[in-house]
């Protein structure tokens, strides 16, 4: 599966990480639900999640819609084994739209922690702190490209 530039995959350390730039609006955050759904589907052992939003310089979300997802990844991940989806959220209007994600995923195997350092994220997720670093380790795709994880995708 080719990922766009602000998801990763390591699989060594079975994390999924999300990276969005500048606007995060409903059609990213879609997306990449979308693309956590369909990983979760293909691969058998369940894995972490992080959620890097430092890059973040505008916001198109509603609580509404937030809700819904929250809904939908409740539902969809029912009855999977437990796993951690860290949100690093260093703005307070960023981590208020994850606090309500977190509150309603709380009794669901998805635990959701916000963090306002990534050295407290990663503890938590139990990784290096250089997995979680910008740009960190698109090491390389399915065809053994250079990936830098440093585009940006515009609509």
């Amino acid at each position: 599966m080719t990922l766009p530039p602000d998801i990763e995959f390591l699989e060594d350390v079975r994390l999924f990480i999300y990276r969005p730039r500048g606007l995060l609006d409903e059609a990213s955050v879609s997306r990449a639900v979308k693309i956590l759904t369909d990983l979760e589907a293909m691969l058998k052992e369940p894995f972490n999640r992080f959620s890097d939003t430092s890059a973040i310089d505008g916001l198109e979300l509603n609580y509404q819609y937030v809700i819904q997802v929250s809904l939908y990844r409740v539902l969809s991940y029912a009855d999977r084994p437990p796993v951690k989806s860290a949100i690093l959220a260093t703005e307070p209007t960023v981590g208020h739209y994850f606090q309500l994600h977190a509150i309603i995923t709380q009794d669901s195997p998805i635990n959701v922690r916000i963090f306002q350092k990534r050295e407290d994220a990663a503890k938590w997720l139990g990784v290096a702190l250089e997995r979680l670093a910008e740009n960190s380790a698109r090491a390389t795709d399915e065809s053994g490209n250079q990936q830098n994880g440093s585009g940006v995708n515009e609509r």
